[in-house]
């Protein structure tokens, strides 16, 4: 996912400073990654854009030795019941759809048939029966220290991961504490004789929603599961994705303990820091001062990415959108059997087709 404008930037300061004409001044270097998975994010890029901005399209790559794994590992290791053939058999169906391979001939989206024994099929209440699968008996279980390390609902979008927390929430023990964030005009539109922020009032500000910035209101309770979405402290292992429980809750901070990874079982203390989005659809420089916490019962396939899961529950009220959004789903899981799908049709009945998007070009020069 990172741009190879990043390498070929590397690669001419290593020329620089090794005084050498040769790649990455005669160094080796080591890459690597996943083409099948989410590629890099171009803001309103076309399909060319991002297919472009990839490593595999820049001059670097004529000089790279492709070596590629035989085995899946996350499966082989991660199963605590393996069998060898089931397996087998899962792994070669996820290239399959990494790759293309299923569905017949199409142009980059193609509607692929789900296997029925991981389809949820529940018709009448089926957005329960997905949260039953992926956290049994929560009122009863949540307590452990282990329940939230390695489950979770996935979505394409923000609108439905939003929902599933929501529910989950509202369905969770305990009292709930608010937290508001503080908006304001950022100081350097003061200099801009065109712009007035008596049309930017508090209230209005507190109503924008960003691509890459948490809303205006947060509500949490004790014992609930959080991600970070910020680098605060990486040499403790607070990075922007960490997965977290929630302590305690003060009125200037809030008490965590982390719930995977090195540093697992580390307690610390977030405090709001100020958050400049980025987002150009704004005529104006914003800033959003808030703790930077979502909760993560349910995340977007984005967010997921490079994680190893024993439950997974994919919410497939709209398809995916994008390449290798299905792939970075259904690879994400340990086993076959701890993986099941939700998926709705246009009448929100269930259904067990999806859409799966591959930019096959990706592959010409592997």
């Amino acid at each position: 996912m990172i741009h190879k404008h990043a390498f070929e930037a590397m690669d001419r300061t290593f020329k620089d400073i090794l005084k050498s004409v040769s790649l990455f001044g005669g160094k080796v270097v080591v890459f690597g990654g996943d083409f099948r998975k989410i590629l890099l994010v171009v803001t309103n890029g076309s399909r060319h854009q991002i297919v472009n901005a990839s490593l595999s399209s820049s001059y670097i790559w004529k000089y790279c030795k492709v070596l590629k794994l035989t085995k899946n590992m996350r499966l082989t290791l991660g199963s605590k019941d393996p069998n060898i053939e089931e397996i087998r058999l899962f792994a070669e169906w996820l290239l399959k759809i990494g790759e293309r391979k299923l569905g017949g001939p199409n142009h980059g989206e193609v509607q692929i048939d789900i296997p029925h024994d991981i389809l949820i099929k529940d018709s009448v209440d089926s957005t329960s029966a997905l949260i039953e699968f992926v956290y049994p008996s929560i009122l009863q279980n949540y307590k452990k220290k282990d329940f939230f390390q390695e489950r979770v609902i996935l979505a394409p979008k923000n609108e439905v991961v939003q929902e599933i927390n929501d529910i989950l929430l509202a369905r969770f023990p305990g009292e709930h504490k608010e937290y508001l964030s503080s908006d304001s005009i950022d100081k350097s539109e003061s200099v801009n004789e065109d712009f007035d922020p008596s049309l930017y009032l508090p209230d209005v500000l507190n109503g924008l929603k960003f691509s890459g910035c948490p809303n205006h209101q947060l509500i949490l309770k004790v014992g609930v599961p959080i991600m970070l979405l910020r680098n605060i402290d990486q040499k403790n292992g607070l990075c922007n994705g960490t997965r977290l429980i929630v302590k305690s809750l003060g009125n200037r901070v809030i008490e965590v303990e982390v719930v995977l990874g090195s540093e697992i079982g580390k307690r610390h203390a977030i405090h709001r820091v100020t958050l400049n989005p980025t987002d150009k659809k704004f005529p104006f420089k914003f800033s959003r001062r808030r703790f930077p916490l979502s909760v993560c019962f349910s995340m977007t396939i984005n967010k997921s990415q490079g994680q190893s899961l024993s439950r997974v529950g994919l919410f497939l009220r709209y398809p995916v959108f994008s390449h290798g959004q299905l792939y970075v789903e259904l690879s994400s899981v340990t086993s076959r059997r701890g993986l099941k799908l939700l998926i709705l049709d246009d009448e929100r009945n269930t259904y067990d087709k999806t859409t799966n998007v591959v930019y096959k070009e990706i592959f010409l020069n592997l």
